[in-house]
Parts: C-alpha cells; sequence; structure tokens
C-alpha cells in the first residue's frame, strides 16, 4: 500500500512550493514557522504525518543561514513526529560553491552542510543544477540531481532567432554551455577572462565565431552579474547583434540588477528556484521560468517509487 505524501515548505519560496503542490495536486502541508523575539526559529507541525513520505521545498538562498536553519529545523520537526520519511527538496543548494579547498586553512562549507542535513535526519535529497555535480558525493544518503535544462531549452527555442550562439562566460562552464548548444542545433563559444601582466585589468577573448550572431551566455548562477555582464560587453565589442543570458539560479545580490540594466543584455532568463527581489521583479529585462512541474514530477516519482532518471536530461 502507497504511503500518504505531504509537502511541506518554510519561508524562503512559498510560491515554489504552493506550484509543485498544485502540479502534485496536494494541499501544501500544514506547519508554522516563526521566530522568538531574539530570532530563534519556531517549527510546528500541525498535522499527523506518522508514516507519511514527506517533502521539504526549502531553497537555502538569501538570507541563507536562516533559511538553511529552518530547513534543519523542520527536518527534525519531521523526524520527531515519526514522518515515515522526510525528502529535502532544496532547488537552490546554498553553500555549493565552497566545494573545495582552493586555499589553505578554509573550510569546505558544501560537506559541511550535507553532513549536517543528513544528522538532522534527512533520508533523500532532491535538489537542482549542483555549482559541481560532485557535490553529491557529499553526501551518504541519495541524492537525486535534476536540471532546469528541459525548461530553459524549450524557452529558447521558442525565441526564433537566427544564427544562434551559445556562450560560457568562463572555461569552467563550457562543457554545460555545449549541451545547451547541441540540444538547440547551435554554435559554441566561449569567453576566455585572464588579467593583464601586472594584474591591473580584466581582457576578455572570445573563442569562437560571435560576428553578427544572436548569443546566449549561458551559467548556472548569477549573483552579483560582474562577469555574465562583462562577458555581454565583450560579445557586443565583437560584432555580436543581440546579446540574451540565461541560468538557472538568479541569486543577483549586491549591484546585480544596476548592472544588468546597464547592460548590452537584451533578456535574461532565469527560473524560480529563488524568489526575485522587488528590484528585480521590475526590471523589464528578466524573464522567470518555473520549475515547478519539473520538481512534482520528481517529487511524484519518488514518492511512487519509479524512475526519475527521465528527468536528468
Amino acid at each position: 500500500m502507497l504511503k500518504a505524501l505531504t509537502i511541506f515548505s518554510g519561508n524562503a519560496n512559498r510560491e515554489l512550493a504552493q506550484a509543485i503542490c498544485r502540479y502534485v495536486e496536494t494541499p501544501l502541508g500544514r506547519a508554522e514557522v516563526t521566530r522568538f523575539a531574539d530570532g530563534e526559529i519556531y517549527v510546528e507541525i500541525n498535522e499527523n504525518v506518522r508514516g507519511v513520505n514527506t517533502f521539504v521545498v526549502q531553497p537555502t538562498c538569501a538570507p541563507a543561514n536562516d533559511n538553511l536553519m529552518e530547513l534543519l529545523v523542520m527536518i527534525d520537526a519531521l523526524k520527531r513526529a515519526s514522518a515515515g520519511s522526510i525528502i529535502a527538496c532544496i532547488p537552490y543548494f546554498g553553500y555549493a560553491r565552497q566545494d573545495r579547498k582552493d586555499k589553505p586553512r578554509v573550510p569546505i562549507s558544501a560537506k559541511l552542510v550535507a553532513n549536517i542535513l543528513s544528522a538532522a535526519g534527512t533520508n533523500r535529497v532532491l535538489t537542482m543544477d549542483l555549482h559541481k555535480a560532485q557535490i553529491q558525493g557529499f553526501f551518504d544518503i541519495p541524492v537525486d540531481h535534476l536540471f532546469a535544462a528541459p525548461v530553459i531549452i524549450d524557452h529558447l527555442s521558442k525565441l526564433d532567432h537566427p544564427n544562434l550562439t551559445l556562450v560560457s562566460p568562463d572555461a569552467g562552464g563550457a562543457e554545460r554551455a555545449r549541451a545547451y548548444a547541441k540540444r538547440l542545433d547551435a554554435e559554441l563559444a566561449v569567453i576566455d577572462k585572464r588579467r593583464t601582466d601586472d594584474g591591473t585589468a580584466e581582457v576578455m577573448n572570445v573563442i569562437g565565431e560571435v560576428a553578427g550572431r544572436t548569443c546566449i551566455l549561458q551559467d548556472d548562477i548569477i549573483d552579483t552579474a560582474g562577469t555574465i555582464t562583462k562577458g555581454a560587453k565583450a560579445l557586443k565589442e565583437n560584432g555580436a547583434s543581440r546579446v540574451f543570458a540565461c541560468a538557472v539560479h538568479g541569486v543577483l545580490s549586491g549591484p546585480a540588477i544596476e548592472r544588468i540594466e546597464n547592460s548590452p543584455i537584451d533578456r535574461l532568463i532565469v527560473t524560480d528556484t529563488i524568489p526575485l527581489t522587488s528590484a528585480a521583479s521590475g526590471s523589464n529585462k528578466i524573464v522567470v521560468l518555473s520549475v515547478a512541474r519539473l520538481l512534482g514530477q520528481a517529487i511524484k516519482s519518488i514518492h511512487e517509487e519509479t524512475s526519475v532518471s527521465s528527468l536528468f536530461v
């Protein structure tokens, strides 16, 4: 007999959780997530979850520490309420950029977060477009790693712009951009960012043909938008006719919106793994695509114990 299914949400992205629930055709679980006067997080699950497959939708976006702690406290509350299984649905996995020791005496925070999630009582993690795929190996529990590529590629294919070139803003993202280019039957270019000999300025070298073409800069995360806007300027200087940008996770912190508004980028396409700030929502350049259906399909497959491998492409 199939267990019951309940989807809960913290305060990080309730709109996405509600959209997932509409797809799965189940009401959002009743839970109270509040703060004490001193800022401590308080969680109360207001329905019976004994033996139930429970999913907690909570991206660990800004404020990252608050949202991570909310997720951990919710998981502990579900564990102590005897939930059948607890799946952390983390559309955006914060701390993923701290995935290795690139300097002496620095932490590997992505591994630390993986350990904490397991210690809290998580049975499985469902996430999307990790900064590096090998972060899955930091977990000792199953991880379902989805990609937003089908959603973004479907949107890009409808733009109907000729002479399309997918551009990676750095050498590290070339493999991801190549996968998009193959699906869109487009050309590939890479921006090679180097410092001058005296280290005072960056030189953006475009590798590939972009003159007279519609270029789409592709990245997994856009944070302060420095790299993507400099890349767009370099493409324009090399003769690109139009420049679009797309990313799975629109962190868009600090001066990001101002930089995007003042850049040659015509449109920035992001997904709703992270809710937009009011400043970002007011920008005419930003288009948001929903990954609720994709996450909903994965949640249904995990609940029904059927394969989710068809969603990994």
